[in-house]
């Protein structure tokens, strides 16, 4: 599994953010990310095509989900995006 930049930035803000509003929920987002990424791999066409070429998988108890493109030889993260941003700005950052 690949991860954009966008997508790795993401993460790590969200994961911060999260930290600074209560110890330990930082941590319980990226375990929730991990879980997810787990599941994408074992079964990545299971997920619906959700923009252009990319599949969604949504997170259980946080408000996000992992845009991902199948490649040839891995899958690519190309954002964890929040579900309450506009959908157009998922598009325009990856203009």
């Amino acid at each position: 599994m690949h991860f954009s930049e966008q997508a790795a930035a993401e993460l790590e803000a969200a994961a911060i953010w999260y930290e600074e509003q209560q110890r330990g929920l930082g941590s319980e987002f990226i375990r929730s990310i991990d879980v997810s990424l787990s599941k994408i791999s074992r079964s990545p066409l299971l997920y619906s095509i959700a923009l252009d070429d990319m599949r969604r998988c949504l997170i259980k108890k946080f408000p996000f989900g992992i845009f991902f493109s199948i490649e040839p030889d891995h899958i690519l993260v190309v954002s964890i995006f929040h579900s309450r941003r506009n959908p157009n700005r998922l598009k325009k950052d990856l203009a």
